[in-house]
């Protein structure tokens, strides 16, 4: 079984593993309600979607 010749020093380890980092997801909110929402779908509190309906939501108030 093949060992390595060196130890892999702190910053290679840390520069392999850059990419492993968490992300918070990002949102935008609703420009008709105002409910916070993902980027590009429809709203699930009024069912609009680019100023037009795309879903039928009935209100509870």
């Amino acid at each position: 079984m093949a060992v390595p010749f060196r130890r892999t020093s702190k910053t290679k380890k840390r520069m392999r593993r850059t990419h492993l980092k968490k992300e918070a997801p990002s949102i935008t909110t609703c420009p008709k309600c105002g409910a916070a929402l993902k980027p590009h779908r429809a709203c699930t509190k009024c069912g609009y979607y680019k100023d037009s309906e795309v879903i039928k939501v009935e209100n509870e108030e």
